[in-house]
Order: C-alpha cells, then structure tokens, then sequence
C-alpha cells in the first residue's frame, strides 16, 4: 500500500496543500496567498485559473520537497472554501469571469425578492438553507444573466458549473471529470439533501439549466485520475469534501452530538445530528456533514462569514499589527477589550441573524482605547459570535456539548481558546494536528483507497493537544455578552 496522502486545502485567502503520512503526521506543506477583488461594495472575487495554478505550484512544490514521488501517493483529496461560484467554456476550460466568492452580496436583492414571493420555506424545507446570496444559485443565476450570450450557451451544454472542487477535480483530470461531492453540492441551494439529487424545481426557481451541473457523488469516491503530465504520475483523487465538513472528519466527529469549530476567514461552528436531518427554528443551516457508501450523515451549521478576516483588516486595512501573531501578546497586556465591541459585518452578518444589509462598526470606544483594545475586541467578536452558535443549536435541539474541538489558523492564539473557553462555558479541546480540513480531505481519499478501514480507525487517531477550561464568573460572561448583544442591535435590521 502506498504510504502518502495529498491534501489540496483551496481556502478563501491562499491555497494550501499538505503530504501526510497515512498516521495522519505531515510530511511538508506550502501555501501561497492570492489576491482578493472588490470590484463594488459587497461584491468579493477571486481569479479562478489563478487558483488553479496556484495549487498545482503547490502540490509539485511539496512533493518535490518532501522527496517523494507521485508514484507513491495512495490517493489525493481535495477541500475547498464552498459556495464559491465558477462559469467555464467546457472546450477551452476558461472561465467566462472571475468567481465569485461565498461573501460576496451581489445578489442580495434578488434573495430578497424570492423571499417575498413566498419561496424560502420549500426551499429549507429541500435545500435546509436559506434564501441569502451566500449559496451559490443566485450568484451562478447573476452570472449567466450578466454575461452575453451565457445563458444560451449554458442550454446548449457548452458551460460548466461548479465550486472550487469541482473547477479544481476538472483542471487536475484534463476535463475529463465534472463532478463534486454531495456536502459541496448541499451548498448551492439547488441540491435536495433528503432525496440526494438536483432538485429540478430548484433549477426552475432559480432558472438554472441542468446541463451546467456536475455529477454528484460520495465524499469518498472514485473522481479519476491527474493527468500524468501534471505531478508525474497519474495519480487517483478519491476524495472531497467542502472545508467544514472536512474539518469534522478531520476532527474525528462521527457521533451525534459532537461539535467542532473552524477559526480560519470565517468561523463556522458544526454538530453531527446523524441520520436525522434537523430542521433549525433558529436560521441555522441544516447540511450534508457526509456521505459514505451513499449513507448520509447530516449536521447542523452556523456561519459566521468574518473571524480571521477581521484580524486580516485590522493588520491590512488599518495597519494597527504587522502579523496576525502579534495579537496574543496585546491581548494579554489589556485582559480584556474593556467595554470595546467589534462588530465584522464587513459583507454582512450570518447565523444567527442573516443581515446582508448590515455593516462593521467598533462601539463603546473611549479616549483610553488604544491598539490593544481595539485588537483584542477583533478576538472577542470571535467569541461572542461562537457564543450565538451554540446557543442556536442547543435551542434546535441539540445537546449542550461537554466539550468543543476547535481548528483553524486562529487557534493555535492560546488567549483565544482560552477566552473561548471563558465565553462559552465550555472545555475547548484543540487536537494534536490543528490541519483538520486538509487532514479531513487526506482521511476521505485514504478510505477510498484502502488505507483506513472505516471511520472508527480514523477516529483512533485523533489526539488532545490542550484543553481549554472556562474560568470565567457567570455573571461576567452574561453580562459581556449582553453588551455584545446591544452592538449587535446597533447595525442589525433584524
């Protein structure tokens, strides 16, 4: 058995690949950031064929590192930032524009619209969504309205749709496969999770032709073959996942009930309800956590489209910290923000208010803020968003967890899983390997090809770095939260 598994990480801000050893260790690594396109207020794009050639840079850059050759990779996974819309010209393999990405608010009017024609509710009840220019139909309907020609062209078949794994599956088969997995496609409002198939009133409501879509198949499954050229060797991919659900793979959350947490560009918060798929009373999304041997297993979801891009823009934008790193230590040095909320509804707020409407703002600022207090509010908006998560799934239904497993380039700031803790009220578990999405993708292929006899051998795996536990007054954490809460209020229109 071949001793390696590639892990394509294809994330909102830079792309990431990983070799892992099939103990789930890394081999090597590299990662590459890109540019982010606003091209109008709450509109947010990515070069897609950028993308691509980013990530094969990367997956011959890690192999040529590590020493390893593409001879002896048992299989390659792919996870990707979801929801991400990309248009190509099936005989060229160009896309007709930029992708645009899963923040992106351009068609927030149109969401709106369908809701007050009395759409939304057969589209959760199918879907477990909501209506929001998050998901991908509005954006792939904006696009074949947008450009010249597109829509006649798609009917004819002569385009092709998908997320980021599906643009990437293509590219790495020479077109020879359009096809992604189904917790990619229970993201784009147009896939029917109960029944596992396109649904085609969905593609009626959004006017989308069936001929754009691409097969949709298991989480761990057959998506054939790089072409030689590309690594080496032709080398099977025989797995994806979209990042979340990778990431609770990864984190080994396979009973119901268990929660995990991703820091990275957003946050997002995810409970295993297994075979049950929960319809949320508190605009949670009910998805595909995964599918296997064509079982699903289902899970409940909030989303918070800003965490680390908050600590991006106060490093990028405002210039107050040259390196994400830095904020721990200032952190520290005040304790607290001190009364200072940052709300980062720079594109808008997610679960549990869905307000594309609604826009950043930093309150309770005095003459004794300074840089520290204004870095750590970035850190608390973290937290106090995680709060609002957990609230929504206990109230859906879900047990209250003994223990949250978080990931994410965010967490390794120990002030952070700490506060965590403290504004949760509960044990923060960080695991030994914090790379649980691209380890997710990695674990997927390593089913598919034999490597992993099934999700228990997968779970044995996973291992405790640090626990977080809370120690935090209630009555502090209450009223912290209250004051959170109140910001809230101040830039929501819900």
């Amino acid at each position: 058995m071949s001793g390696y598994l590639l892990a394509i990480d294809q994330g909102t801000t830079s792309s990431r690949v990983l070799l892992f050893r099939t103990d789930g260790t890394v081999v090597s690594q590299a990662q590459k950031e890109f540019p982010q396109y606003f091209p109008a207020d709450g509109w947010v794009e990515h070069d897609a064929v950028q993308i691509w050639q980013d990530c094969l840079a990367l997956c011959q850059q890690v192999l040529e590192r590590s020493g390893v050759a593409a001879t002896a990779l048992a299989g390659i996974g792919i996870t990707n930032q979801r929801e991400t819309t990309v248009l190509w010209e099936r005989a060229s393999g160009q896309p007709l524009a930029r992708a645009i990405v899963w923040q992106d608010r351009r068609t927030a009017d149109r969401c709106a619209q369908l809701k007050q024609g009395g759409h939304e509710a057969m589209v959760q009840a199918r879907t477990g969504l909501l209506l929001d220019p998050y998901f991908s139909a509005s954006k792939l309907a904006w696009l074949l309205d947008d450009i010249p020609g597109a829509r006649a062209r798609a009917e004819r078949g002569e385009l092709a749709f998908g997320t980021i794994d599906s643009w990437l599956l293509w590219n790495l088969t020479g077109g020879a496969v359009h096809a992604t997995d189904a917790t990619n496609a229970s993201r784009t409002l147009l896939f029917n999770i109960h029944e596992q198939r396109w649904d085609p009133e969905l593609l009626a409501l959004f006017d989308i032709p069936a001929a754009l879509l691409p097969d949709v198949r298991d989480c761990a499954a057959d998506y054939g073959r790089t072409l030689p050229t590309l690594l080496g060797a032709a080398v099977p991919v025989t797995g994806i996942a979209g990042d979340q659900q990778a990431a609770l793979i990864g984190q080994a959350c396979f009973s119901p009930g268990m929660v995990k947490s991703t820091y990275g560009t957003g946050c997002f918060m995810v409970v295993n309800t297994g075979r049950e798929a929960i319809p949320s009373r508190h605009r949670l999304l009910t998805t595909v956590g995964y599918r296997l041997n064509g079982e699903v297993t289902y899970a409940l979801e909030g989303s918070i489209f800003v965490a680390g891009a908050a600590i991006q823009w106060l490093r990028d934008g405002l210039r107050l910290i040259s390196d994400a790193s830095e904020t721990e230590a200032l952190a520290r040095s005040v304790g607290s923000a001190k009364g200072v909320y940052m709300v980062p509804a720079f594109t808008g707020l997610g679960a549990p208010w869905w307000d594309p409407h609604a826009r950043g703002a930093l309150l309770g600022l005095t003459r004794d803020t300074g840089i520290a207090e204004v870095v750590t509010a970035g850190l608390e908006a973290v937290c106090y968003q995680s709060l609002d998560l957990l609230e929504a799934m206990v109230a859906d239904g879900s047990t209250r967890p003994t223990a949250l497993r978080v990931d994410g380039g965010m967490v390794v700031n120990n002030w952070l899983a700490q506060s965590l803790a403290n504004i949760l009220g509960v044990r923060v578990d960080r695991p030994q390997i914090t790379e649980t999405t691209a380890l997710g993708a990695a674990y997927l292929a390593g089913l598919q090809a034999g490597v992993f006899e099934s999700l228990e051998a997968i779970a044995q795996q996973w291992q405790r770095q640090s626990a977080f536990e809370p120690c935090l007054d209630e009555d502090d954490r209450r009223a912290r939260h209250a004051g959170w809460r109140e910001a809230v209020a101040m830039v929501c229109r819900r």
